[in-house]
């Protein structure tokens, strides 16, 4: 694994989160463009998949593909406090790592992304740590997703 894999991945990553939100607005099928970008980015195909979503208090920690969702697209009532964070929706996500680290098939990344609200404003600072490993197919996935507001005493 290189660390290029990484970036491109977290912009894959954040065009998907964009997409998304695009969709809502269009009043499409947003719910299965979130389950699309789920499958493409997350490993849940081979089980679980350490989920930390940035605005949870209640259920903070998911570990399965429907919690994923939930956090994307809102709308379970096993998850109440989810209003849809990839429908807010946003109109760009940018990443700045402040470093990765590759081990064998795993790669880290950490650092702060920032996402643009579709309708303007300031973006929106977001500390995240993310794990990474190549699927049996290949294909670079998920396995840690770790993002909370930035401390503000």
């Amino acid at each position: 694994m290189e660390a290029q894999l990484i970036l491109e991945a977290q912009r894959a990553w954040g065009n998907g989160i964009v997409k998304i939100g695009k969709v809502f607005l269009d009043k499409g099928d947003y719910r299965a463009a979130a389950e699309e970008h789920i499958n493409e980015f997350y490993n849940y195909q081979a089980g679980t998949v350490l989920f930390k979503p940035t605005l949870c208090s209640e259920k903070q920690f998911r570990l399965d593909f429907e919690g994923a969702l939930s956090y994307f697209v809102g709308g379970n009532s096993n998850y109440p406090e989810d209003n849809g964070f990839a429908i807010r929706p946003w109109s760009d996500v940018q990443w700045d790592n402040i470093g990765t680290k590759i081990i064998g098939n795993m790669g880290v990344a950490m650092g702060n992304y920032f996402f643009t609200p579709a309708e303007g404003g300031d973006a929106v600072k977001v500390e995240y740590s993310f794990a990474y490993t190549i699927n049996e197919e290949g294909q670079l996935k998920i396995v840690l997703h770790d993002s909370h507001l930035p401390y503000s005493p």
